[in-house]
């Protein structure tokens, strides 16, 4: 039958069971975890039984502005001198811009957002949410404000975790796929450290499409060259790097103050605190009418 290329995704990261979750990284983050149980998730964007793997039931979660939002920084934020520096350099501004912020040290650009640029998806499922930069001075450079998006992406995954969490499903690895977990080493340090744990990394840049060979493969059978069992199936071609991102234990620290933080401005701005979000929202809209 047909399935969604996200769920497909998750058997090319040889995961079998409970306890990791899939981190599909992108324009936009999407969240696939596992459970024997059907259970009354807040904020999530679906839950299908033996949707992803058989006997369990498939959970996903997402962040709808992720790689677009620092595409939309990097377009519309980095002065032309940047530009000229990293044609200087050799490199593209991503890389430039990467490098600058990989030599700022955690928390030390006293920026905090909220990564809401366009709406959130998990947990507060709220269209009518923007973006907020907390912090910014005179001294302020653009390399900490796009490290400070990083981290607040960082940050709102870590947020949809502590749900699966505080609702009874445990999460104690990430498995990521997607063009970022690829080419964006700064990007997947940031969210292991964020997160404190170990992040693995699918071996193929076409995660989706290996999944969907897994699952054909299967669909086949044995007497056609596949596998009987899906199991099987994921144990023979599913595939991760040797290398793991691992939680600097200096930068978690320092993440986990700037976590209350981001809960504070989350939950003020996100569950009614102040709506001043939607009000200009709303102005904007009355005066382009």
């Amino acid at each position: 039958m047909a399935n969604i290329d996200g769920y497909a995704c998750l058997t090319a990261g040889r995961i079998t069971g409970p306890g990791k979750m899939l981190l599909i990284l992108g324009t936009s983050y999407v969240h696939k975890v596992l459970h024997s149980d059907e259970m009354p998730i807040p904020g999530i964007c679906g839950v299908v039984e033996d949707g992803i793997l058989p006997g369990f039931y498939g959970y996903e979660a997402g962040q709808c502005g992720v790689g677009d939002h620092f595409a939309w920084f990097i377009e519309n934020n980095v002065p032309y001198k940047y530009y000229e520096e990293a044609k200087n350099h050799g490199m593209d501004i991503y890389a430039y811009m990467r490098q600058k912020a990989s030599q700022l040290k955690a928390g030390e650009s006293g920026l905090v957002a909220l990564d809401w640029w366009n709406g959130n998806r998990s947990v507060l499922v709220d269209a009518d949410l923007s973006g907020l930069m907390v912090g910014m001075t005179l001294r302020t450079k653009p390399e900490e404000i796009y490290r400070a998006l990083i981290e607040a992406t960082a940050f709102g995954t870590k947020t949809i975790i502590d749900n699966f969490k505080t609702s009874g499903i445990p999460i104690t690895e990430i498995v990521a796929a997607g063009g970022i977990a690829k080419k964006d080493p700064l990007i997947m340090q940031i969210l292991s450290d964020v997160t404190n744990m170990p992040i693995s990394v699918v071996h193929t840049s076409y995660a989706s499409a290996l999944g969907s060979a897994i699952y054909a493969s299967v669909a086949a059978g044995s007497e056609l060259g596949g596998y009987d069992d899906v199991y099987e199936a994921i144990g023979n071609m599913g595939k991760v790097d040797d290398f793991v991102y691992k939680p600097n234990p200096e930068n978690a620290k320092t993440y986990t103050k700037l976590y209350e933080e981001y809960k504070l401005l989350h939950d003020y701005f996100g569950r009614g605190g102040n709506d001043v979000m939607k009000r200009l929202k709303n102005i904007a809209k009355e005066i382009n009418c």
